[in-house]
């Protein structure tokens, strides 16, 4: 009888020192990915993977903790310098950017690219009582 042995590919990790952090802070939740220069994600977290439950995950505390726990899971990368993109309007846009920059990352620009409708969707038709 032949035994088959699963061969895993070795992981490569290509070092990085100059990338891209995307936050995405809405209402309900706080999103964090950071990215290499082509756009190939490197890491990202949320505030609902980090443990949090409910109204907390939009609140600023739950961003410094979703921005530590990405930076932990990608220091062997070798990250330094990021450009910051944000899209959003909870509350935990400056903390996120305030907590790239107390864990030792260098923010070189900050970007918001929230959505803004031009003129948007059509408005409800009027009430009638």
């Amino acid at each position: 009888m032949a035994e088959k042995k699963l061969v895993k590919k070795k992981k490569v990790i290509k070092i990085v020192s100059h990338g891209h952090a995307y936050v995405q802070a809405t209402f309900n939740n706080t999103i964090v990915s950071v990215t290499d220069q082509n756009g190939d994600v490197i890491g990202w977290a949320s505030a609902g993977g980090a443990g949090f439950k409910g109204p907390k995950k939009a609140t600023p505390y739950a961003a410094g903790i979703v921005v530590k726990k990405i930076l932990d899971a990608i220091k062997d990368v070798g990250l330094k310098e990021v450009n910051v993109f944000v899209k959003g309007i909870g509350g935990g846009r400056e903390a996120a950017i305030r907590a790239f920059n107390t864990n030792g990352i260098q923010i070189l620009s900050i970007k918001d690219i929230t959505p803004i409708p031009h003129n948007g969707c059509r408005p409800p038709k009027r009430r009638r009582v």
